[in-house]
């Protein structure tokens, strides 16, 4: 069976020199959400933006549910945010008799409501624009290197790796929880447990596309645009096969208008032609155990871009301290930007 805990995936602009520590306090990595709607002010659901700090996504809904006295299932949430980390996110209480009295006497420490409105649906996964981060990198030892590579990834941006929180926590002998509970799929194992069952298909899916990722970067012929490739449509979910690679082609890619998309693994076939087509086949004939469970599964071929661009970005050097602020499409990770940054001294837990 494939070893899934060898995250030894390729950098865009080579391995960084420079090192530094991420979260070394919960205040230095700030994430807060954009909403992919604008809430009416009318309706029975109750939207509430809450600023967080080291507690889960999933245990902040549960409280609310409590306090209010409703469901869990009445509660929801357009995404996870990371539990190491001051994240300000929107969460909605389904309840047409709430109060401003009731709203006020949520008390959980680690938390404070920043906005109220309400709006006539649930607040359902998936529905952000973007995330804003600031993200303060410590103890930074960098080269004489690091201002370059900074306008690279401004100009170029990254890989569009799924970021290590897409793979859990990290254990001692260097693999990694979600994944451990993949290789358990793999092996034929019924997970019983949705939420964790759910993490290991996610886990396993994402690591499979990263190997689409890494392969095709570091395959000088296959940087850049090929006949046949698909493109992303950017800021949409959209994707077309482009049969000739030509000025225009060309153009849109510069002005980031497309990018080029790497196969997100499951049944179907895959959408690419001539050599991409090849190369695609190549590398999932190395994984043929993960292609069939993913397909067993009952997953349909989809597609994610290939590399990432920060947006606004911007970043300060200060003595041994390096402050990033940009923001990122939904599903995009922080941490795969700054992993072309610098090597972090030690990773999260």
């Amino acid at each position: 069976m494939e070893n899934l805990h060898t995250l030894d995936w390729a950098y865009l602009h080579g391995v960084p020199n420079s090192s530094a520590t991420l979260k070394a306090h919960t205040d230095n990595f700030q994430v807060a959400e954009t909403l992919s709607f604008t809430p009416t002010g009318e309706g029975e659901h109750t939207y509430l933006f809450i600023e967080k700090v080291g507690l889960n996504t999933g245990y902040v809904a549960q409280c609310l549910a409590k306090h209010f006295g409703i469901s869990e299932v009445k509660v929801g949430f357009a995404g996870r945010k990371d539990k190491h980390a001051r994240t300000q996110q929107w969460f909605s209480v389904q309840s047409k008799n709430i109060s401003q009295t009731q709203i006020e006497q949520f008390q959980l420490e680690g938390t404070s409501v920043l906005d109220v409105t309400r709006h006539a649906k649930k607040l359902q996964t998936g529905a952000i624009k973007s995330n804003q981060f600031e993200i303060l990198l410590t103890d930074l030892s960098p080269d004489s290197e690091l201002e370059s590579r900074l306008q690279q990834v401004a100009t170029s941006g990254v890989p569009n790796y799924f970021g290590q929180q897409r793979f859990g926590m990290i254990y001692d002998d260097n693999t990694f929880s979600n994944l451990k509970l993949a290789e358990r799929l793999i092996a034929g194992e019924t997970i019983k447990k949705r939420e964790k069952r759910s993490l290991a298909i996610s886990a396993l899916r994402s690591w499979l596309f990263n190997q689409f990722v890494s392969k095709r970067i570091s395959t000088p012929n296959f940087l850049h645009p090929q006949q046949g490739d698909v493109f992303n449509l950017a800021g949409s979910n959209s994707f077309f096969v482009a049969d000739d690679i030509d000025a225009s082609i060309v153009e849109r890619v510069k002005k980031r208008d497309i990018t080029l998309a790497a196969p997100l693994w499951g049944l179907g076939d895959l959408k690419s032609k001539h050599l991409p087509l090849e190369f695609e086949k190549e590398v999932v004939s190395r994984y043929p155990e993960i292609a069939k469970t993913l397909e067993s599964l009952g997953l349909k071929q989809e597609r994610r871009a290939l590399f990432l661009f920060p947006q606004d970005f911007e970043y300060e050097i200060n003595n041994n301290a390096l402050l990033l602020r940009f923001s990122l499409p939904k599903g995009c990770f922080a941490t795969s930007v700054i992993r072309e940054l610098v090597a972090l001294n030690a990773l999260p837990h």
